[in-house]
């Protein structure tokens, strides 16, 4: 009789060993499978997965802005078109739209209609959505100094204001790409427009940061005020140019004293606006100004604003003149207190609210 019950208890002995044998097999093989799995699958993403584009320079770029570190990458042998650069803007430069040209006086009762004045502007930092496509013929008529630089700054500051907003939104959008590992569809023909635009490499997201950035509004200003002659310029009132711009194979006025031999035309826009938008655009991509834009990605690396003071340094190239072009830019900033505007924002246009309701 004991004999039977020592074999069962053996029996159930084994039975136990072998569940337990079992259970701790089962229990590694899965401890196994998910500390492996998510290896395995992001192995298979990022070299069997072709249907998303991934963002190789993500990590490299995160890594070195928290540490600090200035990362410049924006190669000065990558140069493309000018067609192709500002193939946007020439689109739009085609427009057959008649744009109206407002004289002074009506100018200035519309701004006095909106209550707004520059003092006030100064002040809260925002700016009324005014778009004066045009400048008045009469500006060059106005004897009085102050009067003229006013009214030339209450017309080109929403417009720099605008599209420097534009390119605050583009910036915010490519640092949203820069997070993720992959990209949707609607991403890539983005990231591929924008390449265009800024002439950078196909997939160089490295430079294309550095490229897509705002410029002071100070100093667009100040670069205004100097080269149309605070708007009294023929340039400025015959081709909207507010920043002289040549160009070799755009429409484009033919300078005065241009020597024999000299191709070059100030590039002639259909409206102020799309001046400003080239300036920014030149800035941005033509390797003359290659270390302004080094000094600006080294004020970002640093937390620190755009200084228009700093970055008119690197303005040398930018007019024969060279360094004394760079102190009268200078001294228009200060003279008439530009920097009082680098923090101005625009207020939402009437469309804008009512795409609200």
């Amino acid at each position: 009789m004991r004999s039977k019950i020592k074999i069962r208890q053996n029996s159930i002995k084994s039975k136990i060993n072998n569940i337990l044998v079992k259970f701790s097999i089962s229990a590694s093989v899965i401890i196994f499978f998910f500390y492996t799995a998510p290896i395995f699958i992001n192995f298979a993403d990022n070299n069997f997965n072709n249907k998303e584009f991934t963002n190789n320079s993500k990590n490299i770029l995160d890594n070195i802005l928290k540490r600090g570190k200035t990362f410049v990458n924006d190669d000065p042998q990558v140069e493309s078109d000018e067609m192709d650069l500002l193939y946007d803007i020439l689109e739009e430069n085609n427009s057959k739209i008649n744009l109206v040209r407002y004289t002074t006086s009506e100018i200035n009762a519309l701004f006095k209609e909106v209550k707004y004045n520059l003092e006030e502007v100064r002040d809260t930092k925002l700016v009324k959505p005014i778009d004066i496509d045009l400048l008045p013929n009469e500006i060059k008529n106005i004897d009085n100094s102050k009067k003229r630089k006013e009214l030339f700054i209450k017309i080109v500051l929403p417009l720099i204001v605008k599209e420097n907003n534009k390119i605050r939104i583009d910036r915010k959008r490519l640092f949203t790409i820069l997070n993720k590992n992959s990209n949707t569809d609607i991403e890539k023909k983005w990231l591929e427009k924008k390449y265009k635009q800024y002439g950078v490499k196909q997939n160089d997201l490295s430079t294309l940061k550095i490229r897509m950035d705002e410029i002071p509004v100070s100093l667009a200003i100040a670069q205004a005020a100097k080269e149309t002659g605070w708007g009294t310029s023929r340039f400025a009132l015959k081709g909207n140019a507010l920043f002289g711009q040549w160009t070799w194979s755009g429409e484009g006025l033919r300078p005065k004293n241009a020597e024999k031999g000299e191709e070059h035309k100030v590039m002639k826009f259909h409206s102020l606006q799309l001046s400003v938008r080239a300036y920014l655009r030149n800035l941005n991509t033509h390797s003359s100004y290659r270390d302004l834009r080094k000094a600006r990605t080294e004020l970002r690396n640093k937390n620190k604003p755009l200084d228009s003071m700093v970055l008119s340094n690197h303005l040398d190239k930018y007019a024969e003149t060279g360094t004394e072009y760079i102190k009268v830019l200078q001294k228009i900033i200060n003279q008439n207190n530009l920097k009082d505007f680098d923090e101005a924002r625009l207020l939402p246009s009437s469309k804008d609210l009512e795409s609200l309701t």
